[in-house]
């Protein structure tokens, strides 16, 4: 069995069919899922739906727009809800757009300073224009230059927004850096829209599980599964490929 930490899902993988998401992934047998950090008001509501089900909060996602200079305190504002749940990672898509690279990074050192007084890493995705690969990840990586802000590297999105690259690679050279992963699967294609169940893309997820293990990487694994662009989606389709994925990666060995 390999050496990561919790094999969690994002209940946004269901799409339109997100209602029942959580009762799902925990009867395919996950414990663990990456949720929005939700509203004071739907905190102690969520906290039992998750506790109902057996499910924990691995991850959750929230916001830290690093073109406004009150990133702080809009990080600081989620703190409390993290800590309600006990979660440590603090998911975000960054983008700088015209905000010098500088001035983003002091701000996302900023972030990560509230970030590390409640125990919390703030973990960027594989997004443009801050970790559009692994140089730009890098490049972030050491000009915000803070433990407590990392890579949060989605294995099919290094596809998406980049030619020519290849996920193991990419990952083998930021993997100090990460400390989530996104387990999606692709079909390769520049900016293009396929994502299907895990094992039926090109993604090689041995090799990747084989990298996070030798690093030593203990941070959660998510699945996130979000179609192919043009199909008729219907729930039982949704639900076939979470599973099929639990399947997939069972057989691997990771739980």
């Amino acid at each position: 069995m390999g050496a990561c930490g919790p094999i969690a899902c994002r209940p946004s993988s269901y799409g339109e069919f997100a209602a029942g998401a959580l009762e799902h992934i925990a009867s395919v047998g996950l414990r663990h899922v990456e949720i929005m950090v939700p509203p004071v008001d739907a905190i102690a509501e969520t906290r039992e739906r998750l506790a109902r089900l057996g499910l924990t909060a691995s991850s959750m996602h929230g916001e830290c727009d690093v073109t406004r200079p009150d990133v702080p305190e809009q990080v600081a504002r989620q703190m409390p809800t993290l800590a309600a749940f006990g979660c440590p990672i603090m998911f975000v898509s960054v983008r700088r757009d015209d905000v010098p690279p500088e001035t983003a990074y002091e701000r996302l050192r900023r972030a990560g300073d509230i970030a590390a007084d409640h125990g919390v890493t703030i973990v960027l995705e594989t997004h443009p224009d801050l970790i559009t690969n692994a140089d730009v990840a890098l490049e972030t990586m050491r000009g915000v230059d803070h433990r407590h802000v990392r890579v949060n590297f989605d294995t099919a999105n290094i596809y998406f927004y980049n030619h020519d690259v290849d996920a193991v690679a990419e990952l083998r050279k930021i993997v100090p850096y990460v400390a989530a992963v996104h387990l999606k699967d692709t079909d390769g294609g520049y900016r293009h829209w396929h994502f299907p169940a895990l094992g039926e893309g090109i993604v090689d997820f041995s090799g990747i599980f084989a990298v996070l293990d030798e690093a030593g990487f203990a941070g959660p694994c998510t699945l996130e599964i979000e179609g192919i662009e043009g199909e008729h989606a219907t729930e039982d389709l949704v639900r076939k490929r979470i599973a099929d994925s639990v399947k997939y990666l069972r057989a691997l060995g990771r739980f």
